[in-house]
């Protein structure tokens, strides 16, 4: 790391010290490498496409991040006063369309098992994929540390805008963005104090977790054993149906999504408490700009939920988004020190 290209140096949120550990002790589970793919119909301007992707990482201090954690008390985040952005390119044209997918089945596999260094930034790369003269596989693969899915998206939206821009050569300068820094410095104000009497009260009485499935320890003991992985898409009729129940009882979709959760583990748990983990965004209201910020601002803290039977589910799913709402004042509260205030085994 050469000092001269050094821009500045901050501690880690909370949840990028759970990442950041979980990620040293099981490198090779890909556990927070997010990769996504797109496919592009039509004619790309070459030169302005990696400009757009420069003139993004130039702007947002996440993506010129690094990490340093070796000989140091506290592990940190450097970032890099310039950092080049690396685009690979593939020409598939001359492969069928069989051998394309297989092929490309293979890249993916493949590049989440590469991972990342963690003390070379950029933590985020992107691969470019020619399949016909006007077909190309976009894959964009980026770790967990640095951006959050709501960042992922800001990041994406600027790189469309500054394309087009690029592509008609407008090429309007940016405005620098706020600093992932300055929400660091905001955590670092926080009266922890306050968070722990609110914590302390809702997992008061607590003693473990909920178990969802009873787990046999003679066939499940090892520590790379994994569930398995099931997506469900709800139906257009579904879906239409959940929002206007939602909008109609002025509830949030999170909401039922969360008592749906809730009930299910009370089912299969056979307890009337439950509690589990629920993400949170994790950007402060008071933080100005936070909505814009890039970087990883996600938290994961628990939420304790008492399933009635007796009480009528919109009543219930009420009382439950108060508990949310109640909840998004304490977002910044670390994990470890969460279960530290609880009655939980340490």
């Amino acid at each position: 790391m050469k000092a001269e290209n050094i821009q500045d140096i901050y501690e880690l949120s909370p949840a990028q010290q759970g990442i950041l550990f979980h990620s040293l002790y099981t490198p090779d589970s890909g556990m927070y490498i997010a990769q996504r793919c797109f496919l592009l119909r039509g004619s790309l301007h070459l030169m302005a496409f990696q400009s757009a992707w420069q003139q993004v990482v130039d702007r947002h201090a996440a993506l010129r991040t690094s990490f340093y954690w070796e000989k140091l008390d506290k592990a940190l985040q450097v970032v890099h006063e310039e950092v080049k952005f690396p685009l690979a390119q593939y020409d598939w044209r001359a492969l069928s369309s069989a051998e394309r997918q297989k092929r490309l089945d293979a890249f993916l596999e493949s590049d989440r098992n590469t991972g990342f260094d963690l003390s070379r930034p950029p933590l985020i790369r992107l691969s470019l994929i020619q399949l016909s003269e006007d077909t190309y596989q976009i894959v964009l693969s980026q770790h967990h540390l640095i951006l959050d899915g709501w960042s992922s998206s800001l990041v994406l939206k600027e790189f469309v805008e500054r394309y087009e821009a690029l592509s008609c050569e407008q090429d309007n300068s940016l405005l620098p963005s706020r600093s992932y820094g300055e929400y660091i410095a905001w955590l670092q104000q926080q009266d922890l104090s306050k968070a722990e009497i609110f914590w302390r009260q809702l997992l008061s009485g607590i003693k473990a977790p909920t178990p969802l499935i009873k787990i046999n320890s003679d066939t499940f003991s090892s520590q790379e054993d994994r569930y398995d992985e099931q997506s469900l898409r709800l139906s257009t009729e579904t879906t239409a149906a959940l929002q206007s129940m939602a909008q109609l009882h002025h509830l949030t979709l999170n909401t039922l999504v969360q008592g749906a959760w809730a009930v299910l583990l009370s089912r299969y748990s056979g307890e009337l408490d439950v509690v589990y983990g629920n993400t949170v965004s994790g950007r402060p209201a008071d933080l100005v700009g936070a909505e814009s910020m890039v970087g990883m601002f996600i938290n994961t803290l628990p939420i304790r939920v008492t399933v009635n039977p007796e009480q009528s589910v919109v009543s219930w799913l009420n009382q439950l988004q108060a508990r949310l709402v109640e909840m998004r004042q304490y977002e910044y509260s670390p994990l470890v020190e969460v279960k530290r205030w609880s009655e939980m085994p340490k």
